[in-house]
């Protein structure tokens, strides 16, 4: 992590966001960021203490530059045919092993919360409930961290696998939140997985998870919703449907974390199931570039960010505080105008799901036809 000779030095904004407790991940994993050190400069600068993967991260990981070729040639000129399937696994889960080794002293000082790596299980099974238990429990065995969270999307099917996987004993990285509805769903999946967990006599204070609430990709439907509309009072809510809607779930979590239930399994050293907001790039220039940071802070929360947001945070990101409890009433109100102008924020998550699965299903073929030429370029 140095350019034109200057090593970076820590930021000021990053490490006040870590002091408000917000956790700061990466929302990105190559080869090259692990053995340039690249990774390990974010944490010692940026206050970076996790790591999240899906499959159009390592597609673009494996598109760019000579990082992979070594272990490319090796698969190709194995004893056996090369697996265009089987060479993925090998790449995806060498690559996340190693980065949960350099993560693991985030793992250790933060009582086994922070410094974890997630994997995502292949997205083709993700209405697949009982094919994405048994992948996760491979993941989980393959990699063998104690760092490592397996991502499960939280499709209606994807549910009772959560609760399967988290009873197994299993961290969880739940990704594709959209809606409130199906926040609240995978609350209740994770809190029957450390009581199944509980009952079968596990160990509940080894189980993590993190429940990842996508937020710019509301906006982005939002803001063409209200623009369609184009009333004056449609349009005074651009950019704000998005913050509202995560500032609410947060306002589940916190409700949650006082319910006698929650209660009972914190006696027994369960961790809390943090939100994670995901999806935190801007995608509309007019938008301030730190917008799904700044306004997002709270105290048991993590953002992962790609790494322009990261360094935009770093360079002028203005923290002041506590910006979701004291706002909590403010964003429903947006969500009630939101609906009284004519905006269905219920279409719209159900939308963006079906919309994010297939794209990350694109992202897999994608992979698979990148090292399937890898693996064609590298026979010898």
């Amino acid at each position: 992590m140095v350019s034109n000779g200057i090593a970076p030095t820590q930021s000021e904004a990053t490490a006040q966001l870590s002091a408000e407790g917000v956790a700061i991940w990466l929302d990105d994993l190559s080869r090259d960021r692990i053995t340039s050190g690249n990774l390990a400069g974010l944490m010692a600068t940026r206050n970076v203490v996790g790591v999240t993967t899906n499959p159009t991260i390592f597609a673009g990981a494996l598109a760019k530059g000579s990082s992979y070729s070594a272990q490319l040639g090796e698969l190709a000129n194995g004893p056996s045919t090369p697996d265009v399937d089987a060479a993925v696994w090998a790449i995806t889960t060498r690559d996340v092993r190693s980065a949960c080794d350099v993560l693991r002293p985030a793992h250790d000082a933060s009582g086994g919360v922070d410094g974890r790596v997630s994997i995502e299980v292949d997205p083709r099974l993700a209405r697949d409930t009982a094919g994405t238990i048994a992948l996760a429990a491979t993941l989980w065995q393959t990699i063998d961290r104690p760092n490592l969270f397996i991502k499960i999307p939280a499709t209606v099917e994807g549910l009772p696998a959560i609760t399967a996987t988290i009873a197994a004993g299993i961290s969880v990285n739940v990704t594709l939140i959209f809606s409130l509805e199906r926040y609240a769903a995978v609350i209740d999946a994770y809190l029957a997985g450390i009581e199944q967990a509980a009952a079968a006599g596990l160990d509940v204070t080894d189980i993590g998870s993190v429940a990842s609430f996508f937020v710019s990709r509301v906006d982005g439907a939002a803001d063409a919703a209200l623009a369609s509309i184009g009333t004056p009072e449609a349009l005074a809510l651009q950019g704000k449907v998005a913050v509202a809607n995560a500032r609410l779930a947060y306002d589940i979590h916190t409700q949650i974390l006082a319910s006698p239930r929650w209660v009972a399994l914190a006696a027994l050293g369960a961790k809390p199931q943090r939100p994670l907001w995901a999806s935190t790039g801007v995608k509309n220039p007019a938008y301030p570039d730190t917008l799904y940071v700044t306004e997002l802070v709270a105290d048991g929360v993590v953002n992962t960010m790609p790494e322009a947001t990261l360094q935009a945070v770093a360079d002028h990101g203005v923290i002041t505080g506590d910006t979701i409890t004291t706002n909590v009433a403010d964003a429903n109100a947006t969500i009630a105008a939101f609906a009284g102008v004519g905006g269905d924020l219920a279409g719209i998550t159900e939308h963006l799901e079906t919309d994010g699965l297939t794209k990350f299903v694109t992202s897999w073929e994608e992979l698979l036809a990148t090292v399937s030429t890898g693996l064609a370029t590298a026979q010898s």
